[in-house]
Formats: structure tokens, sequence, C-alpha cells
């Protein structure tokens, strides 16, 4: 079967999705208020949910809506208003690991497709063909899994089963995102959606017959970190994917901001449509999907766990910190015809400047910072309005701007400075 793979891009807030939307995706997963993965992510109220929801179905863009906690007793009695409520925002699917609100979602919203999230552990064909009993649609693939797994998975699974896979974003060091140490050392439990990821922390070695004894793990002068991961990513080789039969791929990243999101969709929407054309084609622009990716902030990158077992390559051991090429400075709202766009601005800038208008069709636009009008509210007698006033930097961020560049730049177009 010739499949043509779903880009699955996440968003933790409205401006993000908008962001995902514009810059590719085919699909974009959000979070509710509650039983969510991502608690700290600042996630959807109903209100930005339907907008949001409303936006991407305009365009073309299915939503799913994540739902994967662990659930507790304390967390069943509100599940089935909770579910009433996505009914009546009528997203295109629930993500959902738990079987307890599998069957709660399955009560109240039956006609909204449910996919199985990872946190679910699915890994092997006799699980994809349970859930698919179910009344699933979609599963996501535990990240232990090779290529070579999930091509046998397809070999036992129903054509009309779909594969979804993460082939971007940040690793868990545990098993399917398994994870206890958050709940250990802070009381926050990962499987309710508020890891702290001390995975990233620095740790020492001791033998239990000699506490207080650091055996020697030498890495350097900053400490050794020997659970934190590379980030995944799989740009260069979505033609192995697409060949074990993967229906969606999936993008990790429900904390990242604008510029982030557009990145990595702008990326992996030309590998991907590139492919679609022409693997030849695919080839030949794979320098430039590398390059771009790179640009993107990340813990340096790995192929995870898709060519056999995962070795010391995949890990970080000198630092946490991560690798960043571009300031985010904001994203274009408005283009007027006066020379003058609106933008959310995101970190401070100049006049004077050089920035990149970075696009939705691939390209990269360079631009000098002309003018600089910051927003000031007053009164009088006819009501509230703006006063636009001239000021050197925008030092504030979320500040509302009017900016003057000398390359015009169009609505969703994001302001980006290369870090020297």
């Amino acid at each position: 079967m010739n499949r043509h793979p779903e880009l699955l891009i996440p968003a933790g807030s409205l401006e993000v999705l908008k962001t995902a939307v514009a810059f590719g995706a085919d699909a974009v997963y959000i979070g509710g208020e509650v039983y969510g993965l991502r608690a700290k992510a600042r996630n959807f109220s109903a209100a930005e949910m339907r907008e949001g929801i409303a936006f991407a179905h305009a365009r073309g863009v299915r939503v799913y809506v994540t739902a994967n906690i662990l659930a507790h007793n304390r967390d069943l009695p509100g599940a089935g208003e909770y579910f009433r409520e996505l009914k009546e925002l009528s997203p295109d699917a629930l993500i959902i690991s738990d079987p307890g609100l599998f069957m709660i979602a399955r009560e109240v919203c039956s006609e909204i497709d449910i996919h199985i999230s990872t946190q679910a552990n699915n890994v092997n064909y006799k699980t994809f063909q349970f859930w698919q009993k179910q009344g699933a649609v979609r599963v996501v693939t535990g990240r232990e899994l090779s290529l070579e797994e999930i091509r046998e998975i397809r070999d036992h699974i129903p054509q009309s089963l779909e594969i979804e896979t993460f082939v971007h974003g940040a690793m868990c060091i545990s098993y399917s995102g398994r994870c206890l140490l958050s709940n250990y050392f802070t009381g926050r439990d990962a499987n309710q959606g508020a890891c702290t990821h001390p995975c990233r922390w620095k740790y020492a070695v001791v033998e239990e017959t000699r506490p207080g004894e650091y055996l020697p793990v030498y890495e350097n002068e900053r400490g050794t970190f020997l659970f934190n991961s590379r980030d995944l990513c799989m740009v260069g080789h979505l033609p192995d994917l697409i060949a074990a039969g993967v229906d969606s791929l999936k993008v990790e990243g429900r904390m990242k901001n604008a510029l982030y999101v557009a990145t990595v969709a702008r990326t992996y929407r030309k590998a991907l449509d590139d492919y679609r054309q022409s693997p030849a084609l695919y080839e030949a622009n794979l320098p430039w999907y590398l390059e771009e990716i790179e640009a993107c902030t990340n813990r340096r990158y790995t192929t995870g766990f898709f060519y056999g077992r995962a070795d010391e390559r995949a890990q970080i051991y000198e630092d946490s910190t991560y690798v960043k090429e571009y300031t985010y400075l904001g994203t274009v709202q408005e283009s007027g015809g006066d020379g003058f766009c609106l933008i959310g601005q995101r970190n401070k800038f100049t006049v004077g400047e050089r920035v990149e208008i970075m696009r939705p069709d691939g390209r990269n636009t360079e631009a000098v910072v002309e003018e600089i009008r910051g927003e000031r509210r007053e009164k009088d007698a006819s009501g509230e309005r703006s006063v636009w006033e001239p000021q050197e930097s925008a030092p504030h961020a979320r500040q509302r701007l009017r900016v003057r560049l000398s390359e015009v730049p169009e609505p969703m177009d994001i302001l980006r400075r290369q870090d020297s």
C-alpha cells in the first residue's frame, strides 16, 4: 500500500496552533486544561480550543486532543463531563492511554475517533489488534521499537488501523515515558503531566557498601549526565518510515514556542512533499532539511531505536544544555499598506539590527529593522485608542509592536535572529 503519511505537530497554545497550521501541519495535537500529560504547558481553555479547531478545520487541518494521563480514582468522576465538553467542540480524535478513560470516552462521545497514546506501551502487534477490537482507529508505537518491528506490526494488523510514530523531539529516558524520577524527587508525577525532567540533572555512581564514596565516572569538570538523551530526528530517513507502513509522523514538543514548531513543521513538510513528488528530489534536498533542522533548538540528534538498540551515541554525557541557533523575535500578525507590520514581540531587538523573515513556503529573507513603534493605550472622550510611539529597541516581552522592515513580511511569517 502506497502511504502518504500525515505530519502531526504539537501546539501548547492557540498562537502555536496557528503557526503549526500555517507552516505545514496536516494535523495538530493539543491539550485541554485537564487530563493531558503536559500540565506545565499553557494548554487550551474551552474557548481557545473552539477557536483553534475552527481555525484548523477551515484550512483542512485536523485537531487531536490529548487525554492521556494514567488516571487515578480521583480523576474518574470529572472525566465524563470533560468528554461531554469535547463532544460539543468536535475535535477529530482523542489521544488516550488509560483503559478506564477509554471506556468513558466510548460511552460519552463514541462518534469521536480514539488514538491510543504511546503511554499505553504499544510494542507488539497483538496490542494493536486488541485496541482495534475495542474501537481505536490509531495506535502510537512505543519509542523503543525498531523500524523492523514496526514493519512486522503493519504486516499483522488491518490496513485500516493506523500506525503513528514519534519522529522528532525529546526522548524520555524511561520505558515509553513511564517515569517515577520526577515523582520521587519532587512529588510531581510525570504520568499525571507534571514531569520536572530530573533525567537532565547531574548524577554520580555510589556502590551500596561504600556510602558517600563517589566512583570515578569521568566526563568533564561540570558533572556526569547519565540519563540525558539526545533528541530524536528522522527527517533524513523518511523513506524508511514510509516503507515500514507508518501513517502519521509525530513531532514531540507541546512545551515549545512558535519558532521551534514553525522550523520543524516547515522542514518535515517540504521533505514529505519532495519525497512524494520524487525520491530523487528528496535526496537532492537532504542537505537543506538537515541544515534547517540544525537551526532548531535541540540537544543534538539521534535516530533513537529505529535502527536497533540505542548505544552511547544516543546520550549526552558532558552537559544538559540545548544547542540554540536562532532567537524567536515574534510572529507577524498583520501587514499594512503603510509598510509597517504588527507583531507580537517575544525577545529584544533594536532599530538597525539585521533579522531574518522565516516564511511558510521555505524562504528565509534577510531584512533590516528600520523603525519600531510601541503601543500605548490612552483614553479620551471618544473612548480608548492605541497610540504608536517610536522606540529604538523592543526590550519588553509580549509587547505589541508596529515594525517597518527593509523587506515586507506577510501575516504568519516569523521574525528570528541568528545567534552569534
